[in-house]
């Protein structure tokens, strides 16, 4: 996927313990910038962060999961996955025996507050089997699909799978289609043709939407819109803006405000939600 950090621990994937739960839910802060190998869950798997961001790569497509949003992975789909350092990685693996539904595909999906709690009650190992069921049956009701979904389609075609290699490398990189069909020996028009019919989108759109993907991980760092803008080889803030919110529908920063205020909020009213709490939250929502 994208350019691969100094540091990166690279990890295999830990053994579900057993149980006879619908959900099982855990989380943990992940210290340095950590890859997942390519694996698969008999289980379905439902994934979020704070403070970072997450991206996986499912067959031809990059999924970007930032605050507020969670990734829903269907038992058996084959993905490899990374986390930004310092990210607190959540994850939740539901038993398809035991789901009244699934989503049968892999999907972002709103981490409302109320999603997040539930699912943080379901973490802790004293719950009763009367309480879980209760917290259980309030998560089917409530988990929904996202309205935007944070997907990026890779080409895989030989004719210009070398182009977007290099732009996951390196989003900066400007070369026009002229400049690559010389270096690629073709034409313009066969790139074009070929990314139109890879990816549904033209080469320029494309690019766009891999550096917005980019823009996702690196604002969610911290790191502010104007340098966002240079390293993404745009030439002024204003071009950045205005590309970014072609895609999200919202600006750079106002996009950051609010991750910031998601994963503020989130945090403060689930680290203090007691088992009591929460039930005490379920029977009001119930």
């Amino acid at each position: 996927m994208w350019r691969r950090e100094v540091g990166t621990v690279v990890r295999g994937v830990d053994p579900l313990p057993e149980s006879e739960s619908a959900i099982l839910a855990a989380s943990r802060i992940v210290p340095a910038p950590t890859e997942w190998s390519a694996h698969a869950h008999p289980l379905h798997e439902l994934v979020w962060v704070r403070g970072g961001t997450l991206t996986s790569r499912v067959g031809d497509r990059v999924y970007t999961v930032v605050g507020g949003y969670g990734l829903w992975m269907p038992a058996g789909m084959v993905h490899e996955g990374r986390s930004t350092a310092g990210a607190e990685f959540f994850s939740a693996f539901f038993a398809p025996e035991h789901m009244p539904f699934a989503f049968t595909r892999p999907m972002a999906i709103t981490m409302t507050t109320l999603l997040e709690s539930l699912l943080t009650h379901l973490s802790a190992a004293d719950l009763d089997v009367e309480a879980r069921a209760r917290a259980e049956s309030v998560v089917f009701d409530v988990i929904r699909p996202s309205e935007r979904q944070f997907a990026l389609r890779l080409p895989g075609d030989p004719r210009i799978d070398a182009i977007a290699e290099a732009l996951l490398d390196n989003p900066s990189d400007g070369r026009s289609l002229e400049e690559w069909a010389r270096l690629l020996g073709t034409s313009d028009r066969t790139i074009t043709r070929a990314f139109r019919q890879a990816t549904g989108l033209p080469f320029a759109q494309w690019r766009q939407m891999l550096r917005v993907h980019r823009a996702l991980m690196l604002l969610a760092e911290g790191i502010d819109v104007a340098t966002v803008s240079e390293v993404l080889g745009y030439a002024q803030p204003s071009s950045f803006i205005v590309a970014f919110r072609r895609v999200m529908g919202t600006t750079p920063g106002a996009f950051s405000g609010a991750a910031g205020v998601r994963n503020s909020v989130s945090r403060d009213q689930n680290s203090g939600l007691s088992p009591q709490q929460a039930e005490y939250k379920l029977h009001r929502v119930r």
